[in-house]
């Protein structure tokens, strides 16, 4: 820190502020938390004084600087914004007022996110076992010193910080507009050459391939005594997070399992048709699946990486064409009338070739994003660190 700011103690520059109100069971309060990581309040909830069990909550206004007593170790600090005033805290989140003409209370939310600032109140907040965790209470938060240069200086640095951090979030904003583009125009690719195909010539989903709903008999699904055998079982969410190939997964089941279950081999388009309706990717492994999940099996000459990259650009049809009901699914009586182009086995092989290599471009980019998203994400605290050193 900057030997030119003189450090001062937090209790010489906020006093505490306790605005306590007995809940009122015909009222309705607007409950906050404190996102960790410095990220700031947010309304939490909405609700009425019979819904809530604190017998007393405590009001807050615009620009009161709070903090989680149990998450402080975590940079759950925060300020008042407009938008949050005459929000409702309970007793756990602490408010203070910046003494007037002292600091602003926008650099001391800033300075909380610093690693090594973060890195003083988690050792206050250790417990007395390596298993346990106090309470960052008021004292131990006053007594903090904190390097504190003129008022007009402050509101100088905080006004440079958000110019940076403001640069940052657009250029995080541009790289994943470019993403978005990208596959937008795979998306588009895909729709025009399937719509023209499909013109030129159709058949139905089940006559050019077999199509199995998976099975796991028992509820409720989680029963223990089925799993952490040899057999691997998936579910919709691994489906969902696959790229072209399912090549993982995280739970398996055992002889027990595998005979309430079904297991599809290798090369199997999956298909899911409950909840989350039209995920799908194609098996790596002998797996099985419970009957959330549809196994498509191609019949020659359709190809399986066709229908992948066919069914997937259904997505969108299958959710508009689910019932709808609590929980959105469509049946085997629908998938298996779902209209197919009818395609010799050459133009299939093009067709995936085509949608692979424009695929292949927008994963290089989102590499490259998600590269990018790290570098950006680092240069905040080192904006910070200069900042509160005095070298912005």
């Amino acid at each position: 820190m900057t030997k030119a700011w003189p450090k001062v103690k937090l209790g010489e520059v906020l006093r505490p502020t306790v605005r306590a109100e007995v809940v009122d069971t015909s009222k309705e309060y607007r409950l906050l938390g404190v996102r960790l990581d410095g990220k700031g309040a947010f309304l939490r909830e909405t609700v009425t004084g019979t819904q809530t069990s604190a017998t007393k909550l405590f009001r807050v206004e615009t620009n009161d600087f709070i903090y989680s007593r149990l998450f402080a170790c975590r940079g759950a600090f925060g300020v008042i914004t407009e938008d949050l005033d005459g929000c409702y805290v309970s007793g756990e989140f602490p408010a203070f007022l910046p003494v007037p003409g002292k600091i602003d209370v926008e650099f001391l939310k800033f300075w909380f996110r610093l690693p090594s600032v973060i890195a003083t109140v988690d050792a206050d907040c250790s417990g007395s076992t390596p298993l346990t965790r106090n309470r960052f209470k008021e004292n131990y938060f006053l007594s903090v010193e904190i390097p504190l240069p003129p008022l007009a200086e402050q509101r100088r640095v905080v006004a440079r910080i958000e110019e940076l951090a403001g640069q940052i979030q657009e250029a995080r904003r541009l790289r994943q507009e470019a993403v978005e583009e990208r596959e937008a125009l795979v998306g588009a690719k895909a729709s025009s050459i399937f719509r023209t195909a499909i013109v030129r010539g159709k058949t139905s989903l089940e006559s050019v391939a077999l199509l199995e709903r998976g099975k796991f008999s028992h509820r409720p699904r989680n029963e223990p005594r089925f799993f952490g055998g040899e057999h691997p079982w998936i579910q919709i969410g691994e489906i969902e997070n696959a790229s072209k190939y399912i090549r993982s997964w995280t739970q398996t089941l055992n002889d027990d399992g595998l005979a309430i279950s079904k297991k599809f081999p290798r090369g199997t388009v999956l298909i899911s048709i409950a909840a989350t309706i039209g995920a799908v990717g194609i098996l790596d492994f002998d797996c099985c699946i419970p009957d959330s999940i549809v196994g498509v099996t191609p019949k020659p000459p359709a190809d399986s990486e066709f229908l992948y990259h066919y069914l997937r650009y259904l997505r969108v049809h299958l959710e508009d064409i689910a019932p709808q009901s609590a929980q959105k699914n469509i049946n085997l009586g629908i998938l298996t009338k779902v209209p197919v182009p009818s395609l010799p086995l050459p133009i299939q092989r093009r067709i995936v070739a085509e949608l692979d290599a424009l695929q292949t471009e927008v994963d290089a980019l989102k590499a490259l994003q998600a590269g990018s998203a790290a570098e950006l994400d680092a240069l905040l605290p080192s904006i910070l660190d200069q900042a509160f050193k005095g070298a912005l």
